[in-house]
């Protein structure tokens, strides 16, 4: 029997994560790729560009994952979004009250990163808040919480909740053909969306598109088959190598505020070891620096007064409690979940487009002018 060097391994698959996200974070900052821009661009000027560039993402991770399954690349069913619990109450509560501190945040848990990488202050705070009440959410008294209420409503089924899962039995086809059936259509379909315009094919928009979404299908790779490890010599068990949750992960952008944070705090634990999460945080704030500083569009910007304050710090807040409780962000549930068709994942996808427009409300009525003054 071949002895898996699971050091090298990880090492492997650490450093195929930065690169990925190295990029993923120049490309970011290059294209001004944003979910809440998206919501932001259709509310205030009717431009549907940016929103199209989040389903051309979603279409291109949906493609990619049905493929790199029914290839057996990777097994669909381990991944971190397919349990049998169909938590539906906390997806709706989460993703609407992340999609709303998002706005007052100034963008989403990835935007953040790119932020910070071209010298927003603003966004160090935003990244410090989200991190420490993504963690009180996880495991602290937020957690207790998030457990003993919103998460008590659930529906448990009796396989996995991805539609392939839930349809395969009733439809009388074979899951993995039709999960491969599923993933064309509903790919092709957020694709064809997309590229309906012909006024969207400019390069910016196609270069988003198309490397979030292989962004998210590269890192399912690099957790579900490169890191991957059938039988750990030291356990005898099975392993994805480095994910923080145990099962296959591709991106997402709250918990690993929350796990960044612990390791940097934890370092001298020999116990706390880098993950790919941690290191996807790394790798977009320096890929976004270096576009950042190429581009010489690098500045420092900071709060512009007291209630810009209060809203990055509300917003930041609500980011940690309702990503967590959703399961992720709009990156994590909008992007990787959505790609392995999970339910919950088609559930917080309107959650995170609705609480940004909430969001977007709010703000309105706060700049309107006083009508008494």
């Amino acid at each position: 029997m071949e002895v898996v060097d699971i050091a090298a391994l990880g090492n492997s698959a650490l450093w195929a994560t930065f690169a990925i996200t190295f990029l993923l974070g120049a490309v970011m900052q290059k294209t001004g790729f944003c979910t809440m821009g998206a919501v932001s661009d259709i509310f205030i000027m009717s431009s549907w560009d940016r929103l199209r560039q989040w389903f051309l993402a979603i279409g291109v991770a949906v493609l990619g994952f049905a493929l790199m399954s029914y290839l057996g690349l990777i097994d669909p069913l381990k991944s971190f979004y397919t349990g049998n619990k169909f938590l539906w109450l906390s997806s709706i509560v989460g993703s609407v009250l992340f999609g709303f501190g998002m706005v007052l945040s100034s963008g989403c848990g990835s935007k953040t990163l790119v932020r910070i990488g071209g010298g927003n202050l603003k966004s160090i705070i935003v990244f410090m808040v989200l991190g420490l009440s993504a963690y009180m959410t996880i495991r602290g008294f937020l957690g207790v919480i998030r457990i003993n209420t919103l998460d008590t409503v659930f529906i448990t089924f009796n396989t996995p909740q991805d539609l392939p899962s839930l349809l395969s039995g009733p439809m009388s086809i074979e899951r993995s053909t039709l999960h491969l059936v599923m993933g064309l259509i509903i790919g092709f379909a957020f694709i064809a969306y997309a590229l309906a315009k012909r006024s969207f094919w400019t390069v910016e928009n196609l270069l988003a598109g198309f490397s979030v979404g292989f962004a998210i299908c590269a890192v399912w790779w690099v957790s579900g088959h490169l890191g991957y490890v059938a039988e750990d010599p030291n356990t005898l068990e099975e392993v994805f190598l480095l994910t923080n949750s145990g099962r296959m992960e591709s991106l997402s952008f709250v918990a690993p505020y929350a796990y960044s944070l612990d390791w940097l705090m934890m370092y001298s634990d020999t116990s706390k070891v880098l993950t790919l999460g941690i290191i996807t945080v790394v790798g977009m704030i320096l890929g976004s620096t270096m576009v950042a500083a190429l581009t010489k569009t690098f500045r420092w910007e900071s709060f512009r007064d007291t209630e810009d304050t209060v809203n990055h710090l509300v917003g930041a807040g609500l980011m940690g409690f309702g990503g967590v409780t959703a399961l992720g962000c709009t990156v994590g549930q909008g992007l990787s979940g959505i790609s392995t068709l999970a339910l919950g994942s088609f559930l917080a996808l309107p959650g995170f487009i609705f609480g940004a427009y909430l969001g977007m409300r709010y703000l309105q009525i706060r700049l309107a002018p006083n009508p008494c003054s």
